[in-house]
């Protein structure tokens, strides 16, 4: 059975007849418009004219800047670091007006002002649908007015008693050396920027801050350059039993090891055993994160680190106060080098003894690479010295270290200085610290002097020293600085002309204010 298929028969195309859209003309200014497409009869420059998108958003505002900290108030109660003209600064204005989320910005941008009318310019391009079909894009201005309002941080620094934290520093010793080379650190390494207030008591300073976590901060970038034993405690200050929050103060105790650069040391028999076998009687070389002694008739070095001194502490038999200065008559090096220290047999006379007797001391020093005859050199006077020590005496108990202890320990060159004000071409920096109402006295003040510049003569002398922190040039009269720039730079270099050490130029720091830097136009 077969099935019949229709063959396909092709259909007549109707012609498609042409659509004529209604013309209407414009209500405003009579110009020919699509009726089907125009909204409110009116043509696309008359709903630019007529029409403004940007009526609900502001056209100036006001902006809050802290005049201590330059940081500005972002709403509520967020203080941020802006630059001028800056992103940041920016997104702050944007957040700042009203009505911006009914329109879309499409661009923004600052406006040039000057910088003391306390002013802020911004361009704003924005787009939005005035009508059915239709999107406008419009630019328009904004002003700010940079209002001063301190935040609470800066009032809290003005106000006594606000701080959250305290440090304290101690270090009980008779000078101040080593809290002038920590002021150093702590200036180099700007580990009290977050500090609210310094203050110098008796025996150290007081380090207030804002937060615990700054104080914790500081505690470690102690604990990191110099031997301390930190210890915590906290006081309440308020409690609220309806939500259970308690706000407390917090101290932190920081007591530095007691020992300072160049001092006589008689270490407990049996410790110096436990550190390398040293020689007991020992003279620190070197205060770091651990206390390093020298022992100067064989240059054997130990340290001593924080944890092992405070399980037996022990004090120093004599200080920096106590050095006699002696004359070298005859020096002869013995060969045995460690670093920049040289093993000598000198034979010295006390300096006051000069022309009264012909008494002279035998000894062994490490400083045979810098002493000739004829130097002057401080050192310990030990024959016939009384110290009140147990560790001293257990020394001269000891069969096996009585007949070790030498007359004289020569510590360090004297360089006799014939200016008592040496002009230094170089300068050091010094922290603000409120010194209390009270004035210290006309004796503790020339003690801090004196102690000031000794501190400045052993940044001259040691180059290990000198390189840990940041020494800057010494400011001067441009007006005088053409005749003596030739003059300085041939006096830095080498020896002065009375024979002490100079610091050489490219080793010194120029401040940022001494730049002399100039925007050009």
């Amino acid at each position: 059975m077969s099935m019949e298929i229709d063959t396909p028969i092709s259909l007549p195309q109707r012609p498609l007849l042409p659509q004529n859209n209604a013309t209407i003309l414009c209500c405003n200014c009579g110009a020919p418009i699509d009726g089907t497409l125009s909204a409110g009869a009116l043509c696309y420059d008359c709903v630019k004219l007529t029409v403004d998108i940007s009526e609900g958003v502001q056209r100036e505002a006001t902006l809050h800047i802290c005049r201590d900290c330059e940081r500005w108030l972002q709403p509520p109660a967020h203080w941020i670091t802006a630059a001028p003209e800056s992103r940041e600064l920016l997104a702050l204005c944007l957040r700042k007006l009203r009505g911006l989320a009914k329109v879309r910005i499409i661009d923004a941008s600052f406006i040039w002002t000057e910088p003391h009318s306390r002013r802020i310019k911004v361009k704003l391009t924005v787009q939005q649908e005035a009508f059915q079909g239709t999107i406008l894009q419009q630019t328009f201005e904004v002003e700010y007015v940079v209002a001063y309002h301190q935040c609470p941080d800066c009032a809290k620094s003005f106000t006594a008693n606000t701080w959250r934290a305290v440090v304290q520093v101690r270090q009980k010793v008779p000078h101040k050396r080593t809290f002038l080379y920590l002021e150093q650190l702590i200036l180099k390494h700007s580990a009290h920027k977050d500090t609210i207030n310094i203050k110098e008591v008796k025996d150290g300073l007081d380090f207030y801050f804002s937060a615990r976590n700054h104080a914790e901060k500081f505690v470690d970038f102690l604990t990191s350059v110099a031997p301390v034993r930190s210890k915590k405690s906290q006081e309440l200050i308020s409690h609220d039993i309806h939500t259970s929050t308690k706000s407390y103060k917090f101290s932190f105790s920081c007591e530095l090891v007691p020992i300072c650069k160049d001092d006589l040391v008689a270490l407990p028999i049996k410790l110096a055993k436990q550190i390398g076998n040293i020689s007991p009687l020992t003279i620190c070389y070197r205060v770091g994160t651990a206390i390093n002694l020298l022992d100067p008739t064989t240059l054997h070095t130990a340290d001593v680190s924080t944890p092992i001194y405070w399980r037996s502490p022990f004090s120093t038999l004599a200080d920096v106060q106590e050095l006699v200065e002696f004359v070298v008559m005859d020096i002869e090096p013995l060969g045995p080098e460690k670093g920049h220290f040289v093993l000598a047999e000198a034979t010295v006379a006390r300096a006051s003894d000069l022309g009264v007797n012909d008494k002279t001391f035998y000894t062994r020093t490490h400083l045979g690479g810098v002493l000739h005859p004829g130097d002057s050199v401080m050192g310990y006077h030990l024959s016939g010295a009384n110290f009140n020590s147990p560790q001293f005496e257990a020394l001269e108990g000891s069969t096996a270290h009585a007949s070790a202890i030498p007359d004289v320990m020569l510590v360090k060159k004297f360089y006799a200085r014939k200016r008592k004000n040496h002009n230094r071409n170089w300068r050091l920096k010094r922290m603000n610290k409120d010194e209390g109402e009270v004035l210290p006295k006309k004796t503790d003040q020339v003690k801090m002097e004196m102690d000031y510049e000794m501190f400045l003569r052993d940044v001259e002398e040691d180059k290990e020293l000198r390189s840990t922190v940041a020494l800057y040039k010494q400011r001067m009269d441009r007006s005088k600085m053409d005749g003596i720039e030739t003059q300085s730079m041939a006096e830095t270099e080498g020896t002065d002309i009375d024979g002490t050490p100079k610091i050489d130029m490219s080793e010194l720091l120029d401040e940022f204010e001494d730049l002399n830097v100039e925007d050009e136009e």
